[in-house]
């Protein structure tokens, strides 16, 4: 039997967004006009991170690089060392291949327009809407995982996620005010992440209780759906932390392309399923003595978990690093794009121990 609720309507949306807008760094003030740059940025940053997470990262970076071109105009080494420790670092090469494309290309100017955002490295299409909504007040869907929560319990969307995002955006796009279309977007973004929360939502307290189909059947947590993951294959590997008797610690650059790219990392071996323990030496930078840590460190990826075995060693001051591979002084460690896996591996090695917020203590 089909329940009967009520239209919602993007008015009462927006009555609630203007008591209630999180007060962000990147989120242009009342009667603001907002940066497309910050924007952009932000969003590129927010892409499967918290925006607790991404608030201390995003504040940095913006000191560091304050315009596109100011970004644009930096090492690709410094904005991955920006970058160490959100993750996801293909992001990272693309924010960086944007910045460059939009100085060169367009003046330095961002397109004001979902087509035109595309066209630039590393825009998808949630990206490019909220660009261009929250930017330039297009008329754009931006539909990210708050968003598919909301309106798939408010139109009780039983398609299972990814291929309910077509109807999910048409659904946004049938509510969509054109007078306010960045609100609109941000509001939607706030009442996920505040009160359509994935656990006990708070539906005394939304602006679109009455027309909400999955809160009129007491359904909303089982919205939205999603076809199931495949776990991945757990990977191994061996870690291997040697420093110098100057108190310096060998390390090298990942393949500017595929996993991890362009991020520093002590040596390791292959990261493999099926990766033998018993064969480590082999794949250690230096012959000599290596010590075994007794607990390896614990990695998840998108894809896969990895465990590394992490080994230690020393060598005297006059040692030179192998091909490839460069000595940092351990003071310097800060400064290295090491993602947090490798974080671990070195916290794990006895080096330091790593702060929650501010990072690196020797």
């Amino acid at each position: 039997m089909d329940v009967a609720v009520s239209m919602p309507r993007a008015a009462d949306l927006l009555a609630w967004y203007d008591r209630h807008r999180r007060a962000l760094p990147w989120r242009a003030g009342v009667g603001e006009r907002p940066d497309p740059y910050r924007v952009w940025a932000s969003e590129i940053m927010l892409q499967q991170t918290t925006v607790t997470a991404v608030k201390p990262y995003y504040e940095r970076f913006m000191a560091r690089f304050p315009t596109v071109a100011a970004l644009a105009a930096a090492p690709s080494e410094d904005v991955m060392q920006a970058w160490a420790g959100l993750g996801y670092y293909s992001r990272a090469r693309n924010l960086h291949a944007c910045a460059k494309a939009v100085m060169e290309l367009n003046g330095g100017r961002f397109p004001d327009n979902e087509e035109g955002l595309r066209a630039l490295p590393g825009i998808g299409a949630y990206t490019a809407g909220a660009v261009a909504a929250i930017a330039f007040g297009r008329p754009a869907a931006a539909v990210d995982g708050n968003v598919e929560r909301v309106m798939t319990r408010l139109f009780a969307i039983a398609d299972e996620l990814p291929g309910a995002r077509p109807l999910i955006r048409d659904k946004v796009l049938t509510l969509l005010p054109h007078d306010r279309p960045g609100d609109f977007a941000q509001a939607l973004m706030d009442l996920g992440a505040t009160i359509c929360t994935p656990r006990n939502p708070a539906c005394g307290l939304c602006p679109w209780r009455e027309p909400c189909q999955a809160r009129e059947e007491g359904t909303q947590e089982s919205f939205p759906r999603k076809a199931p993951k495949k776990a991945g294959q757990t990977r191994y590997g061996a870690a291997f932390v040697l420093t110098r008797a100057d108190g310096a610690i060998l390390l090298r650059t990942r393949p500017a392309k595929g996993l991890l790219g362009g991020m520093a990392e002590v040596p390791t071996s292959e990261w493999r399923a099926d990766y033998e323990l018993d064969g480590a030496a082999q794949d250690a930078p230096l012959a000599l003595r290596w010590t075994q840590v007794a607990q390896p460190v614990r990695h998840v990826f998108t894809h896969f978990p990895l465990e590394l075995t992490v080994f230690t060693g020393s060598v005297p001051t006059p040692t030179p690093a192998p091909p490839g591979m460069r000595f940092t002084p351990l003071a310097d460690l800060a400064g290295e794009p090491l993602p947090s896996v490798m974080l671990k591996v070195v916290e794990r090695a006895g080096l330091f121990r790593i702060g929650p917020k501010s990072g690196v203590h020797l």
